[in-house]
């Protein structure tokens, strides 16, 4: 497949593309279990709609549901996208961005203006930080730094005392000792993960089997629709599958262009992620979207999108993969950047949030008008979702359609209270009943 070659004259079409024609569309018909899928529209251009990043006014705030308060858990971070809670109700955070890249071009030069306008050039801390609520007042008072010198990190988890970190090449293991306020010693990595050039979707999450025996780590894909041919694409689009230790690596499940979140429904324990599907087949299709994880599971990328919805961009064609192809459970609408996907466990929270899973979506840089910029809530009944997504927090864009903030990962505190992490932002948010 031929990569797209840029001349000076679309490179200005790009940039001048968020003034082509909106979508006339309600992005809510892009969300539930059967989602609208508007026709394919192609294009060599992608809209470009990056809202520009303004930070938060002094004392401003998202805007939360009824019956629901949001605080400044923490602040002052740098670019905070993943976080986890320890055993002891210490929270660490990812403060991290993708690496420097080596493509060069009208590409490259594109991606970084557009990066950067959004909020997302900011040099990568490569840290985790730990925050403690020792007095439970719902802001943090002690900051220290877990672990650094990483590599783009993004998830975490503890198995036993091993701490294991997902940087965008590698999994790392550490010794964590029960309320350390930071790493002691070096860590071991015991396992590459694939990070070719350009290294597109180069966060990765990390997470445990709820019996703590396997490590499952969601790696992107390296392109849009393999654009830059297959090979680049070798165990990617994927959620692969380890032992503790780094060894039996395989693929647990397929043709998930970017999944993100990953989390175990608590009634039947069965895997479930978020996914970020396709660009440049118009504002409203296909949707991004969540779904239970099937071991050996194929999910249509790049062929197909929403089970059997062949992608006709997609040369050669391979209907025996499209056959294969899992209809996803659940649409989150198109271009929202669902990011985070936490279920919720607690009881601090109203019964009409409970049992079920909320998703932060980053928000969109290629729909016009934007999508997401947002957590929103699903329910849950019988291990599946019972009903449509409920708005949580909302008010990252101000009057002006800009940035004030990004949601990205999301996960809930020892008191039952949810964090959001916002790395336009720069903050910690906490939200917890008015």
């Amino acid at each position: 497949m031929k990569r797209l070659l840029l001349s000076g004259l679309s490179v200005a079409a790009i940039l001048m593309s968020g003034c082509q024609n909106p979508s006339g569309t309600d992005p809510s018909e892009g969300y539930g279990a059967d989602p609208k899928l508007p026709a394919a529209k192609s294009s060599l251009l992608p809209t470009v709609n990056a809202r520009p990043a303004v930070k938060w006014p002094a004392g401003a705030a998202p805007v939360a549901a009824e019956g629901l308060k949001v605080g400044r858990f923490a602040e002052g971070l740098s670019h905070p996208r993943w976080l986890y809670r320890l055993p002891n109700g210490d929270v660490l955070v990812a403060e991290t961005n993708s690496p420097p890249r080596d493509a060069k071009g009208i590409e490259a030069w594109v991606a970084k203006n557009m990066m950067k306008k959004a909020g997302a050039g900011v040099p990568s801390a490569n840290r985790i930080t730990l925050l403690r609520d020792a007095n439970g007042d719902g802001v943090a008072e002690t900051r220290s730094v877990f672990l650094s010198g990483l590599n783009s990190p993004s998830g975490m988890v503890l198995v036993g005392d091993a701490f294991y970190v997902a940087n965008t090449d590698s999994v790392m293991r550490f010794t964590y000792s029960p309320g350390a306020l930071k790493i002691e010693g070096a860590g071991q990595k015991i396992a590459d993960l694939p990070a070719g050039a350009p290294n597109n979707h180069w966060a990765r999450n990390i997470v445990a089997s709820p019996d703590g025996t396997r490590l499952y780590v969601a790696v992107g894909s390296n392109s849009n629709i393999a654009e830059h041919g297959l090979e680049v694409e070798k165990d990617r689009a994927a959620i692969l599958e380890f032992a503790l230790d780094g060894s039996g690596r395989r693929i647990f499940a397929s043709g998930l262009r970017n999944a993100n979140g990953i989390d175990f429904e608590p009634v039947s324990g069965a895997m479930w992620t978020v996914v970020n599907e396709r660009d440049m087949i118009g504002h409203d299709t296909p949707p991004d979207y969540m779904t239970s994880v099937r071991d050996g599971g194929f999910y249509g990328w790049p062929w197909s999108y929403w089970g059997q919805t062949v992608d006709a961009r997609v040369k050669p064609a391979n209907p025996d993969m499209v056959a294969k192809a899992i209809r996803p459970d659940y649409g989150l609408g198109a271009h929202t950047a669902s990011l985070g996907l936490h279920f919720y466990r607690g009881a601090l929270l109203a019964e009409s949030w409970r049992g079920g899973v909320f998703i932060t979506q980053h928000g969109s840089w290629n729909r016009d008008p934007p999508s997401g910029y947002k957590v929103v809530y699903v329910p849950f009944a019988g291990g599946k979702p019972s009903g449509p997504a409920v708005d949580v927090l909302t008010g990252f864009l101000n009057d002006k359609v800009e940035a004030q903030g990004r949601p990205v990962g999301v996960i809930e505190d020892a008191a039952g209270a949810l964090l959001v992490a916002d790395d336009v932002g720069d903050i910690i948010w906490r939200v917890s009943p008015k």
